[in-house]
């Protein structure tokens, strides 16, 4: 206790002040390291951001070594710098690496800068989505999926050319770019559940698509929550859209404009409201996409 109290006291009252402050100023490199660990510390998150901090915070480090050994001779300060260089330099290395061996093929890119990237999904994560699909060549006029016909055991996103959705023969709604093929069909369905399309989408010029197989993409679901909710926030949305791509297509009358989220867009299923067969083929269009 008494040897904790001396050392208490000369590290407080015994210790010299500051009495006369040195007149010379530090050398450049002592200043140019100040400014580089300033600049440093203003990086960002992310991998890109993780390298320019790591970067300068090595160099600010580097700089202070070769101070403490040039200027002030002092074994100490220059062990500490440098052994913070070598541990900065080997993140850089490690995160540079991780940035090189995220390649993927250019639909991927294309997927990623225009679907994922403005979400703020980082690589790491959507690498992870990546390697669980495959990218598939669908040529025009073939189909993606018949009406009555082909299971749904897969959930895909177009990512260049445009499909047609039609039911009964009859036009619905394009697919474009970004936007998932059959999402009402993959939100329908339980993960034990089993269906079929009850719509056919029909590629209307050369396609390239992303696809998932269904039990692998749930079992990718099972292992990370937050990409099975990053995927739920994506098809419920995509889902909307396609409901409103549907909603600007039903007119009453010349130029009377139903909206499906009005409560008068039900009284469309009185027997004594005359019906348009595209006002039909909405409606069974989306009870097919409810079951």
């Amino acid at each position: 206790m008494e040897k904790n109290s001396s050392l208490w006291k000369s590290l407080v009252t015994e210790h010299p002040l500051c009495t006369t402050w040195k007149q010379e100023a530090e050398g450049a490199i002592f200043h140019l390291a100040s400014i580089l660990f300033v600049v440093g510390f203003m990086g960002g998150s992310g991998f890109f951001g993780l390298l320019y901090v790591f970067s300068l915070l090595g160099l600010g480090f580097l700089c202070s070594a070769v101070w403490a050994w040039v200027d002030v001779c002092a074994a100490d300060i220059f062990s500490w710098n440098f052994v913070l260089f070598v541990i900065c330099f080997m993140q850089f290395v490690h995160i540079a690496y991780q940035v090189h061996s995220i390649t993927f093929a250019r639909e991927f890119h294309v997927l990623y800068s225009s679907l994922f990237k403005p979400l703020g999904i980082p690589l790491p994560v959507f690498r992870t989505i990546a390697l669980s699909s495959e990218v598939v060549t669908l040529e025009k006029e073939h189909c993606y999926a018949m009406q009555g016909k082909t299971s749904i055991d897969r959930l895909s996103v177009l990512v260049s050319g445009r499909i047609r959705v039609t039911v009964d023969g009859e036009f619905l709604h394009y697919i474009s770019p970004f936007q998932f093929l059959d999402s009402p069909e993959w939100d329908s369905l339980r993960p034990t559940e089993e269906g079929i399309f009850q719509v056919t989408l029909t590629a209307d010029t050369d396609c390239r698509y992303v696809s998932w197989r269904r039990k692998k993409l749930y079992l990718l679901f099972a292992q990370h929550r937050y990409i099975s909710r990053l995927f739920s926030v994506l098809i419920g949305s995509d889902i909307a859209d396609k409901l409103y791509a549907l909603n600007d297509r039903v007119y009453i009358g010349k130029k009377h404009h139903y909206d499906i989220r009005l409560p008068n867009y039900y009284q469309l299923s009185s027997p004594d409201l005359s019906r348009s067969p595209l006002t039909e083929q909405f409606r069974n269009s989306r009870q097919h996409c409810n079951k």
